[in-house]
């Protein structure tokens, strides 16, 4: 059976799987990342699990994978496969996509960021499907973002589209740090991370979480009204710069942060819409496609560097194998 191989990786674990040519999930694993043990061990480790698919297919589904795509965090420059930066896991500058193309014996490989392979899933198989134009926007421990053009996903000019959570939101000297270096930005006060924070000081319970505070929010709890108001409101603010820039059709949610429901949807739709003036609303939808968009995704960029074999791919490179990130490298703003 034709399939390929789907790697996605996150700062937690690798999610992997043999996808086949109507999408579906013919094999799925995970491994841990590892990424305690060093940027050159999390690389070998993702390797390794490419090799072991390859062979899981051929054993198994009777023929080898036709081609293997990987979604990684970061910074990533999918024109040249290369790993540029991701501070979670260590890494720079790998050239990821030679060192799999080599360790699976020179199938087409493509690589991409974690959040744009996610909203290629959704816009061509998930809630986006038969959008001509959608934003996909991930509320999790940071927040994305990816832009959906007619079944493609807007890296832009420098690999840094959609980077909607640092728009920054709050202004003054009291806005909330960001990691980037900023104050105020998006995701310091509607990610997930953020709304957890925010209720466990207010809930006086440090172990409290984004999940509580909406079980609060539906339970009728003022103090977690108040919190999950001021999420939504500043998400409201952050989307609408995005809406105005964009004017997509659909706008896509996923996340931690939307497994609320309507708990977050029905006062983020009316939010948006007190902002919207003269432009026209968009749909407002949950992700379709949960934790498997990454995966997913990755199988979709995998079949398209298929089709384009040997026009686009360019030879293979010395491989390169890092050990020791570098003390100088700029803090990362990817989610």
């Amino acid at each position: 059976m034709k399939h390929v191989i789907a790697l996605d990786v996150g700062g937690t674990a690798i999610k992997a799987a043999l996808i086949g040519a109507d999408h579906s999930l013919l094999h799925e694993t995970r491994r841990p990342t590892d990424r305690h043990r060093g940027p050159g061990a999390v690389v070998e480790g993702i390797l390794a699990l490419a090799e072991e698919l390859h062979a899981h297919g051929l054993r198994t589904l009777g023929t080898a994978a036709a081609a293997a795509g990987a979604a990684v965090p970061g910074i990533v420059d999918p024109a040249t496969g290369t790993a540029v930066y991701a501070a979670n896991l260590g890494w720079k500058d790998v050239p990821l996509r030679d060192l799999l193309r080599e360790r699976l014996g020179g199938i087409p490989v493509a690589l991409g960021h974690d959040v744009r392979t996610g909203g290629l899933a959704e816009g061509r198989i998930g809630a986006g499907r038969g959008a001509g134009r959608f934003l996909f926007v991930p509320l999790g421990t940071g927040i994305a973002g990816a832009i959906g053009i007619d079944g493609r996903i807007e890296a832009g000019a420098h690999g840094a589209a959609g980077e909607i959570g640092h728009v920054a939101v709050r202004t003054g000297t009291d806005a909330v740090a960001c990691g980037c270096g900023g104050r105020g930005c998006l995701e310091t006060l509607a990610s997930a991370a953020a709304v957890s924070r925010a209720w466990a000081r207010v809930s006086g319970d440090p172990g409290a979480d984004a999940a509580a505070c909406a079980a609060a929010v539906a339970a009728g709890d003022p103090r977690a009204r108040a919190v999950w108001q001021e999420a939504v409101d500043a998400l409201a603010d952050g989307l609408i710069v995005a809406l105005s820039l964009l004017d997509p059709g659909t706008l896509i949610i996923g996340g931690g942060l939307a497994e609320a429901g309507e708990t977050l949807f029905a006062p983020l739709r009316e939010a948006v819409r007190e902002r919207l003036a003269f432009r026209t609303m968009p749909r407002i939808v949950p992700a379709a496609l949960g934790d498997r968009a990454g995966c997913l995704g990755a199988g979709l960029m995998a079949w398209d560097a298929l089709e384009t074999a040997g026009t686009a791919l360019p030879g293979p490179r010395t491989p390169h194998h890092p050990s020791t990130p570098n003390p100088t490298t700029p803090t990362e703003v990817s989610a």
